[in-house]
């Protein structure tokens, strides 16, 4: 299986020097890392302006595509992480369907948060591909569902490509945007799964088809915030499921909405991973760290936690990211894979809109990497899951043929 990176001339930069690159491509799979409005030297530009730094996001994820061999045509999934609230989600929908012009329809997941990586940064945006090794389109299926909220006809409640299946984002919202059981995070909990569960119907699958799930809550950094939703999802999947991160947000742009979920499926046969005295939750979950369907391995948050569910290092980001690397390369392994084998790696750190809470982690995983190393995503956080945790690190693998 041929591996291509991308770094296009020009694009922009860290202001420090890492293994990542902007976008890579393996068999039929193409990720890009977050794509922002930075320039050549790591400067923010249009401070504090979200819609000049989306075009620019959107343009710089376009040239890696480009690089890449391919085109937005061929994207499955765009995600994207923003400041703003509700009439600036909206806005937003409407600007990247202009965008996209008809040329895509992909499923789209939105996250709002306080702040960004770098000051007065306001959007980071990154995207998933397919495009056959014989420079193909993979065929496709784009679905718009009627029990589900109104979407514009430049986005999909689900694509399947090939042997994946994307969900948008998935919630308590009804098909005439009510929002159901309005500030109850159980209620809605089961309403969420149970609309995922009709989503997936819809494509053919089921929830033991599930590989990858994302899902967030309004939450503060505890265990009771996350707990009884847990237990509910929990019950729609299958033991051995798939591969989770759960993370907490102090807001969604609708305030009645509590809790949202995204999921990646696969059709075949998987193998999981649990390595021997890998870290554990609080509660018995059906959840595996990792699994492989095909090529392709998807590995869930992983963190600085023992076996009881305790916080090594609490709030020590250095130790933590380290223990953190060292969790995602057992899981690896126990799928027969390694760092290098890394296309995308996603991490959600307790931090700020500043360089040096960025850069505190992110050279320790980039140096993880031999160069060129994998596309990357990095997100601040008010907090994670339990208290004095202070990074989470997922990553999505693919192996040769």
């Amino acid at each position: 299986m041929k591996r291509r990176y991308s770094w296009p001339e020009g694009h922009w930069n860290w202001p420090v020097n890492l293994t990542h690159q902007h976008g890579v491509r393996a068999g039929q799979m193409i990720f890009t890392g977050g794509q922002v409005d930075l320039d050549a030297e790591g400067v923010v530009r249009n401070p504090g302006d979200i819609h000049p730094q989306c075009d620019a996001a959107m343009q710089y994820l376009s040239d890696v595509l480009t690089d890449l061999g391919v085109g937005v045509e061929d994207l499955v999934r765009l995600v994207v992480y923003f400041v703003g609230d509700a009439a600036t989600e909206a806005r937003l929908l409407d600007q990247l369907a202009g965008i996209l012009a008809g040329r895509a329809q992909p499923v789209v997941n939105l996250i709002a948060l306080p702040e960004l990586c770098y000051p007065e940064m306001m959007i980071e945006i990154e995207g998933v591909a397919m495009r056959g090794e014989d420079d193909r389109p993979v065929p496709r299926q784009c679905l718009h569902l009627p029990d589900m909220p109104a979407l514009s006809k430049a986005f999909s409640h689900l694509v399947v490509c090939g042997d994946m299946i994307f969900t948008g984002d998935i919630s308590a919202v009804a098909c005439d945007g009510r929002v159901e059981a309005a500030g109850d995070v159980v209620r809605q909990t089961e309403i969420m799964m149970d609309q995922l569960s009709r989503a997936l119907s819809s494509a053919g699958a089921d929830m033991g088809d599930v590989v990858k799930l994302n899902v967030f809550y309004v939450g503060a950094g505890s265990a009771e915030d996350w707990e009884e939703p847990a237990k509910i999802r929990a019950g729609y999947f299958p033991d051995p499921g798939p591969a989770p991160t759960g993370m907490p947000v102090p807001y969604f742009p609708n305030p009645e909405v509590m809790t949202k979920i995204y999921v990646t499926a696969m059709k075949g046969e998987k193998t999981h991973a649990w390595p021997v005295g890998h870290w554990d939750w609080t509660t018995p979950l059906p959840y595996k760290h990792g699994n492989k369907c095909g090529q392709v391995i998807h590995v869930g948050g992983q963190v600085s936690l023992d076996s009881a569910a305790n916080v090594v290092d609490p709030g020590n980001m250095v130790a933590q990211t380290r223990r953190a690397m060292a969790n995602v390369e057992k899981v690896l392994a126990d799928l027969g894979a390694g760092l290098d084998d890394v296309v995308k790696v996603t991490t959600f750190y307790q931090g700020n809109a500043s360089a040096e809470a960025l850069h505190e982690n992110l050279l320790i995983r980039s140096n993880s990497y031999t160069a060129p190393g994998p596309a990357t995503t990095g997100i601040p956080m008010p907090a994670l899951v339990y208290r004095n945790m202070v990074i989470e690190i997922e990553v999505t693998a693919i192996l040769d043929a």
